[in-house]
């Protein structure tokens, strides 16, 4: 058991209180996570206010960055998201330039950042893309352009717009063999994909990304 600070919310529109919690060791396919980081979210908020219904006391704050600090039974699959990988993110608003950073931070040699508004690329590159580029500045799809900007493609790719054009995209950009295609967008739930399942039975990897 270790003891950290945490902001607990004890119940609907009250002042956090900033108290020293303790925390269990992690079970059986757990991972304890050092936090470095956390930022408080609109749905965080939401329960804040009251507007979802949550089990108080509670310390909010799920937007979080750490360090894997110890592991339960069981865990073989923690390991830094690759040293020197090539990754491609769709979209600069705000988590798509957190992707950015995400990437840099674990050590991608090569950050390609897409969206089609110019005015974000200055800010991207200051927080890690190594390329900024626009689809509508190219006359062939932008997943074919990434292929041949990358010898086959990235191996890391992360959707953060959240329409299925672009979903698409992420993943054709991804290696053909061995690329892996995070979604973190969110599109309309009405919307369905329809795709050909060879493209996933050459060897991509396609996951979702919810809470990071």
């Amino acid at each position: 058991v270790i003891k950290c600070k945490a902001a607990v919310l004890w119940e609907p529109n009250k002042p956090f209180s900033i108290e020293e919690v303790e925390v269990a060791p992690p079970k059986a396919y757990e991972v304890r996570i050092k936090i470095v980081a956390t930022g408080i979210c609109r749905t965080d908020d939401h329960v804040v206010n009251g507007q979802i219904a949550g089990r108080f006391p509670m310390i909010v704050g799920h937007e979080s960055a750490g360090i894997v600090e110890s592991v339960g039974e069981g865990v073989t699959t923690v390991k830094p998201v690759t040293q020197g990988s090539t990754c491609a993110v769709f979209g600069l608003g705000g988590v798509g330039l957190s992707v950015v950073m995400g990437c840099k931070a674990a050590g991608a040699a090569r950050i390609i950042a897409v969206d089609i508004n110019k005015g974000k690329f200055a800010k991207a590159k200051e927080l890690g893309a190594t390329e900024c580029i626009n689809p509508q500045d190219y006359g062939k799809p932008i997943h074919e352009v990434i292929m041949e900007m990358t010898d086959g493609g990235v191996d890391f790719s992360f959707e953060v717009i959240g329409r299925l054009e672009t979903l698409m995209a992420a993943l054709l950009c991804c290696h053909v063999a061995c690329g892996t295609s995070v979604i973190v967008g969110i599109p309309p739930g009405t919307n369905t994909l329809s795709m050909n399942p060879l493209m996933l039975l050459t060897g991509r990897t396609w996951k979702g990304g919810v809470f990071g």
